[in-house]
């Protein structure tokens, strides 16, 4: 990452109007009642959904200045760059932001072996069963989505 020297004035607009936020080209991201704003990263080239993480106003500047992916990891409270213990990266195509600004897409390149800290490409490596599939009166039980895990998550993170 850049030295703090030259780090760029990353600088945010405020929220206005409805109207304001529809219609002009100004960025102003509405982050949540503890300061976060989820964010869906998805593969650029197949759209295909890799991860759903959060971003704080720092990590979303943070991102916007290196282009790759930076999120708040709310479960350790601090600053998370993608890839920073796994090599595994995000380098960001672009990003998108919803109507009313309170919830982005970044189109990424998934640099190494997969997104998920368990070892599968995708995070979302299980679907879940709806309308007939779904039994009356059992727990909904998960089907497998993927291929299996694509790296082995005990060797890239340590024992979780």
């Amino acid at each position: 990452m850049q030295d703090q020297s030259n780090k760029k004035q990353i600088v945010f607009s405020p929220r206005g109007s409805y109207s304001d936020l529809e219609k002009k080209l100004l960025f102003a991201p509405k982050f949540d009642a503890n300061g976060l704003i989820p964010a869906l990263a998805m593969d650029y080239r197949t759209r295909e959904p890799l991860m759903l993480a959060y971003m704080n106003e720092e990590s979303l500047k943070m991102t916007l200045e290196i282009g790759e992916a930076v999120y708040y990891s709310r479960s350790r409270q601090e600053i998370w760059h993608k890839g920073a213990t796994s090599g595994h990266i995000q380098k960001v195509h672009q990003i998108l932001t919803d109507c009313d600004q309170d919830a982005i897409i970044l189109l990424v390149d998934q640099i190494g072996a997969g997104a998920c800290h368990t070892g599968h490409h995708s995070c979302f490596y299980r679907s879940v069963p709806f309308g007939d599939a779904v039994k009356d009166g059992e727990p909904v039980v998960l089907e497998q989505a993927d291929e299996g895990a694509c790296f082995d998550a005990d060797a890239v993170y340590g024992k979780h």
